[in-house]
């Protein structure tokens, strides 16, 4: 083989086995980044998305959180090692395919675990133990919350209201509790959606590859996503209303009520598509998304 050339699987060195610089980034899951989106809620809902200082100081929390959970990735893909050669897609994986070995995925998780946290710190104390309460919740729910039925959903969506938080104590500045609210909500919807999906594309499997799915059925999972769906436009239109001294804001209404209805037929359509990748897959979901960002910028900034 050329010197220039590298082979795609992976290769041995000193008794462990060290994947390629490709196969590290996938370890930590660049493609679920956009979950730490939620971080920058609080630049954007407080105003303050004009100052320079400001976004900057957002984005630090950003790629802090990035960096967290690409550590919080790794772990799990040494503790889901077992269970992750047992499901038709995430046995590629880096950790599950052997393309990076255990012990070289431990010692990567601590790095980036480390690296996050003095980022997070390094921005403000708030920011920094948001950002240690992510990891604290996430050494939790690996072992035991992700085992048990419904806790295991709870505990994402705190993970998702810890991003939330996170962003708004980068800033320094108050934003609507209502918006916590509705993080909260939304995430559940998008918790119970992914098991459903699990459930879908697992089938009789299911609780081979997680055991709390035996708790779970597809029926089940559709009522609860029908009440999260319901609390979080409701929650929502209380924010739009209670947030603002005005009642512009009340425009962007439609736009989440289209946003979420088009997520849960993608979710139904043909037995469902993987919640984590519907996002950016889906141009109509995308083309809403910006379409609701510009109301809202709109508002915060010229009214």
């Amino acid at each position: 083989m050329p010197p220039f050339v590298v082979e795609t699987s992976f290769v041995e060195a000193g008794g462990s086995v060290i994947g390629l610089p490709g196969a590290f980034l996938r370890l930590a899951r660049p493609k679920q980044w956009t979950k730490n989106g939620f971080v920058l809620a609080g630049v954007v809902f407080s105003g303050e998305a004009l100052q320079a200082s400001s976004v900057a100081t957002a984005l630090l929390a950003f790629v802090a959180f990035c960096i967290l959970s690409g550590a919080v990735y790794s772990a799990n893909d040494v503790l889901d090692v077992a269970e992750d050669r047992k499901h038709p897609t995430k046995r590629s994986r880096p950790v599950a395919s052997g393309e990076i070995s255990v012990r070289v995925a431990v010692l990567y998780a601590v790095l980036l675990a480390a690296g996050g946290l003095t980022l997070a710190f390094f921005i403000g104390l708030g920011t920094g133990l948001a950002g240690l309460a992510y990891l604290i919740l996430q050494a939790v729910y690996a072992p035991v919350l992700k085992h048990i039925a419904i806790l295991d959903v709870m505990s994402i969506s705190t993970g998702f209201v810890l991003r939330a938080l996170a962003g708004v104590a980068a800033v320094g500045e108050f934003i609507s509790p209502w918006l916590v609210v509705c993080t909260g909500l939304l995430t559940l919807f998008l918790g119970f959606s992914k098991r459903r999906y699990e459930l879908y594309v697992l089938g009789e499997g299911a609780e081979a590859y997680r055991k709390n799915l035996k708790d779970y059925s597809v029926e089940m999972l559709d009522q609860m996503m029908n009440i999260m769906l319901a609390a979080t436009i409701i929650a929502y239109t209380m924010y739009t209303f209670f947030a603002y001294e005005h009642s512009y804001m009340m425009a962007s209404i439609p736009f989440v009520i289209y946003g979420v209805f088009r997520y849960m037929l993608l979710v139904h359509r043909d037995g469902g598509g993987d919640p984590d990748t519907l996002l950016l897959s889906d141009r109509p979901l995308q083309i809403t998304l910006s379409l609701w960002i510009a109301v809202v910028a709109t508002v915060i900034y010229l009214f």
